[in-house]
């Protein structure tokens, strides 16, 4: 009976692999250990400096001057957040559908390519970019739907993107065998794929709500700031926001606007942290 003829070199070869192999895993961890450290390092020094700030008045009233609370700052977050997520999710999610189930062709290929091009975009680019078009050549000035506009073409990529790789994780199988039953392209992708992907998608539209959540340049030049409450008036109308809050009070040389920078960098990251939370947790409880 024949034998197989072992290559001089497999010895060689595999001892270069369990070296690469464990150089792999140790800068795995190393880096693993560094991003730990950095991470408990910065929700150590926003926690510590932050929760002595938070105070009922943070949440009951609007910013006067160097002082008062953050509620206009809170109100205009979430209302910038919402505008932009009911914008960017529809969009986001049907571009997604189209580049995954139709992506062959040219349009396909171009929103792919923009979409990629546009992660890459700085955010303060786009802020001038809706400072230019919609503040002064539209004459809306500073307002929630120049902010709101910009905030969405930011986190569409992100959801396109996201939409896009979720559908393509669905089984082969479950297509065919929704074809072999007589269904259609529309009630495949609509009633099969769409909610199978469902949890990738939803992590994908909270992952650019936190994007959104924390952006501050784009927003200096399209939502400018207003210590009041928002009047619902979409142009014409400046809104406060949280990052505004940390940006320009830090820098102050009053105990009382530093508070209030400590107190918004917490309710900024203890927002970004539970968004993430809970799109791991969606998107865990989606596989199983």
């Amino acid at each position: 009976m024949a034998t197989a003829v072992q290559s001089p070199l497999a010895p060689g070869m595999r001892a270069s692999r369990r070296v690469f192999s464990i150089l792999g895993w140790l800068l795995t961890g190393l880096s693993l250990v560094l991003l730990s450290i950095a991470m408990v390092w910065i929700l150590e020094v926003v926690f510590v400096r932050g929760i002595s700030a938070l105070t009922p008045t943070i949440f009951t009233t609007v910013t006067m001057g160097s002082g008062g609370g953050l509620l206009n700052a809170i109100e205009g977050t979430v209302v910038l957040s919402v505008g932009a997520m009911l914008l960017s999710v529809p969009l986001g999610i049907c571009a997604g559908i189209y580049v995954s189930e139709f992506g062959f062709g040219r349009w396909a290929f171009s929103i792919r390519f923009l979409a990629d091009v546009l992660v890459g975009v700085p955010s303060i680019v786009m802020g001038y970019f809706g400072y230019v078009t919609m503040v002064e050549w539209a004459g809306w000035n500073f307002s929630v739907a120049a902010a709101s506009i910009v905030l969405a073409i930011i986190c569409l990529p992100y959801i396109c993107r996201t939409t896009e790789l979720a559908l393509h994780q669905i089984p082969a199988d479950l297509r065919e065998a929704a074809y072999a039953l007589g269904a259609g392209d529309g009630r495949v992708i609509l009633r099969i794929c769409v909610p199978a992907a469902l949890p990738a998608i939803l992590t994908g539209v909270l992952l650019a709500l936190a994007v959104s959540v924390g952006e501050t340049a784009p927003l200096l030049y399209t939502a400018g700031w207003s210590s009041y409450l928002w009047n619902g008036a979409l142009t014409h109308s400046p809104i406060g926001y949280l990052t505004y809050a940390i940006w320009t009070f830090i820098n102050e040389p009053f105990a009382s606007a530093n508070a209030l920078a400590y107190a918004a960098a917490v309710l900024v990251t203890a927002f970004v942290l539970a968004i993430n939370i809970l799109a791991r947790f969606i998107l865990g409880r989606g596989r199983y």
